[in-house]
């Protein structure tokens, strides 16, 4: 069962989070067997996005989706993960080259994304009830470092993102296989507002400066076969025995990280009124049908001539139900 563990170290301007998911990321790839595998890298690039997805949304406690996105110039044009506030993810790509082989199952991010250097990440928080006129808060930031050197992993662009756009000093372990894909992140607080513990424990710069620093080491340590294989109690003790920690109680099942996609007939009729009455009937014309697939979950809707009729009579809140869901 997928699960989200929350913890503080005790007196310390510190905090974490380990994610697990299991059902859920096994469930994303199975969607995807139906129709045309991801190659093994970008299988694992999508896992660890999908962690660190749910890692970023527990994070900040946002309530709408949290969308990562990888973009650039290599094979893997584009590579998406998005979490609901419930924790629900769902993650896909868009491959239009041949991807590297790899003797480990993972490649380097200039490998895959930016080959000549354009590639990027983009962090967009969406509004659950957005108003009028309101727009998504998006920050982007080069797959290189403030040198010009590739930041060649997930985890070092996220880190890199969080101390250029946050200001907050992180640590992330992300690794994924076919089985699980897994996360854990340790952050700094800062000594004053609401991030610190009320003045509990040391709150002297150069001590907090030492005790993130090793606690930051205690998590670099852990290696990509240990996040994949052991629990999340076998991996805190083992990084974390000799700190004080306080944990919290595990988010998993109904409260935890799922897969969940948002697609819907609703909204693939809404998009295809906006292509137009004239461009929906050519299609038709010619193909007989609709055929709208969802990248995502693999979900397949078709509109046919009836369809289309109802649904341009209809208002934009009644999308038509004849054809069924595939």
């Amino acid at each position: 069962m997928s699960e989200l563990h929350k913890f503080l170290f005790e007196g310390l301007p510190v905090r974490g989070m380990l994610v697990r998911l299991t059902d859920g990321w096994r469930e994303v790839l199975s969607r995807r067997e139906a129709s045309e595998p991801y190659p093994a890298p970008v299988r694992q690039l999508l896992g660890e996005m999908a962690a660190a997805g749910v890692l970023m949304q527990s994070n900040i406690k946002f309530n709408g989706s949290v969308v990562l996105q990888i973009f650039g110039d290599g094979p893997v044009k584009v590579a998406v993960s998005e979490v609901s506030p419930d924790l629900g993810f769902r993650t896909t790509a868009k491959v239009v080259g041949d991807v590297p082989a790899s003797d480990t199952g993972g490649l380097p991010l200039d490998a895959m994304v930016n080959v000549h250097g354009q590639g990027r990440c983009a962090i967009t928080l969406d509004p659950k009830d957005r108003l009028p006129g309101q727009q998504p808060y998006q920050g982007v930031v080069s797959l290189r470092d403030d040198d010009g050197k590739d930041l060649s992993s997930l985890s070092r662009v996220l880190e890199h993102y969080m101390l250029k756009s946050e200001q907050l000093e992180t640590t992330l372990v992300l690794a994924a296989n076919d089985d699980v894909a897994a996360g854990l992140l340790i952050q700094r607080l800062p000594l004053e507002g609401e991030g610190n513990l009320e003045g509990e424990g040391k709150t002297d710069k150069a001590q907090a400066d030492e005790d993130y620093n090793r606690i930051a080491v205690l998590a670099s340590s852990l290696k990509r076969e240990e996040l994949l294989s052991l629990d999340a109690d076998t991996i805190l003790h083992r990084l974390f025995w000799e700190e004080k920690l306080v944990r919290f109680e595990p988010q998993q099942g109904a409260m935890g990280p799922k897969f969940e996609c948002s697609c819907s007939r609703e909204r693939v009729g809404n998009m295809l009124r906006g292509l137009g009455e004239a461009e929906i009937k050519d299609i038709i014309a010619e193909q007989g049908q609709v055929d709208v697939g969802c990248d995502f979950c693999g979900a397949r809707y078709q509109f046919d001539s009836v369809d289309a009729t109802e649904l341009f009579a209809q208002g934009p809140d009644h999308p038509p139900g004849s054809s069924s869901l595939q």
